[in-house]
């Protein structure tokens, strides 16, 4: 469909709640497509969430494919309406995001979690996954309840300026 720009922080989409899809309708389908070709079209990028496109809407992208700190890949994920089912095993690790592109951070997260959502096709679907993969779903589940990886640091010392390579 599109390639949207990335709303960056301090953009107040970022810090609210998002409202549920209560159809998976053309335009939920359209707001899923956007989120896919603009996460394609960003380097390095292995999932996005509504907000990051401007929309108020539980929906994210996800696809950690070919990523090293990979272990469960289940391709390109696109889920509506996604719940947490199961979620053990914190472990903390580097996150970066497309909307807060100047810093990283060490978060702690589940290692494991089982999430539940609406497929673009209207079909339920539930997501097993570890590590990276694990980290990439929750980094975008908190994207949808107004949170951002700055407000899961445990401190400022575990923020860092992003490295610029040449």
């Amino acid at each position: 469909m599109a390639v949207r720009p990335v709303v960056r922080l301090p953009d107040p989409i970022l810090k609210r709640p998002t409202a549920p899809v209560h159809a998976v309708d053309s335009a939920a389908r359209a707001v899923a497509a956007d989120l896919v070709d603009t996460m394609r079209a960003s380097p390095a990028c292995v999932g996005l969430a509504a907000p990051q496109i401007g929309v108020g809407v539980r929906a994210f992208a996800l696809d950690v494919t070919g990523h090293r700190k990979a272990r469960s890949c289940h391709g390109l994920v696109v889920l509506f309406n996604p719940e947490v089912l199961l979620a053990h095993g914190p472990s903390a690790g580097r996150e970066g995001c497309m909307s807060v592109p100047d810093f990283t951070g060490e978060v702690a997260r589940a290692t494991t979690v089982v999430v539940r959502g609406i497929t673009p096709d209207g079909d339920d679907r539930v997501l097993r996954a570890d590590a990276f993969e694990a980290r990439a779903v929750l980094h975008e589940l908190d994207h949808l309840d107004g949170l951002l990886f700055l407000d899961r640091v445990s401190s400022h010392e575990s923020v860092f300026r992003r490295q610029v390579y040449r």
